[in-house]
């Protein structure tokens, strides 16, 4: 089995995949036009993202390849995984550093949020 998942691409690059990968009978393309597709694949995307899916020779059965793709294969002990980013966040606030009080605070609010000084 052959996947590929295309996203924020041109129409045209589209309907060309269906030429190859629409098959109602059991198999796979071979390797070569496996291979060859992926090349048209990753020309044509311009900033889009492509994802494909294929089988192997692996315990798993299946490997992945991205293209300008947030997720990225990883080997973790002999299996592929899809490795998605963490999201970026703000730094925690005890990073941070300490802020000096506002004004009209009542100091057990400021003994509260700043410990004591």
């Amino acid at each position: 089995m052959t996947v590929i998942n295309l996203a924020n691409c041109p129409a045209g690059l589209r309907g060309f995949p269906t030429r190859w990968l629409l098959e109602f009978s059991p198999g796979s393309p071979s390797a070569r036009i496996r291979d060859l597709l992926w090349y048209e694949v990753r020309q044509y995307s311009s900033q889009g993202r492509a994802l494909l899916v294929h089988q192997t020779d692996t315990e798993q059965g299946f490997t992945f390849r991205t293209h300008h793709h947030a997720w990225h294969p990883t080997d973790h002990e002999g299996l592929t995984l899809l490795h998605r980013p963490a999201p970026r966040t703000t730094p925690p606030e005890a990073s941070r550093p300490p802020q000096p009080p506002k004004q009209n605070w009542s100091k057990a609010a400021q003994r509260r949020k700043y410990g004591r000084r």
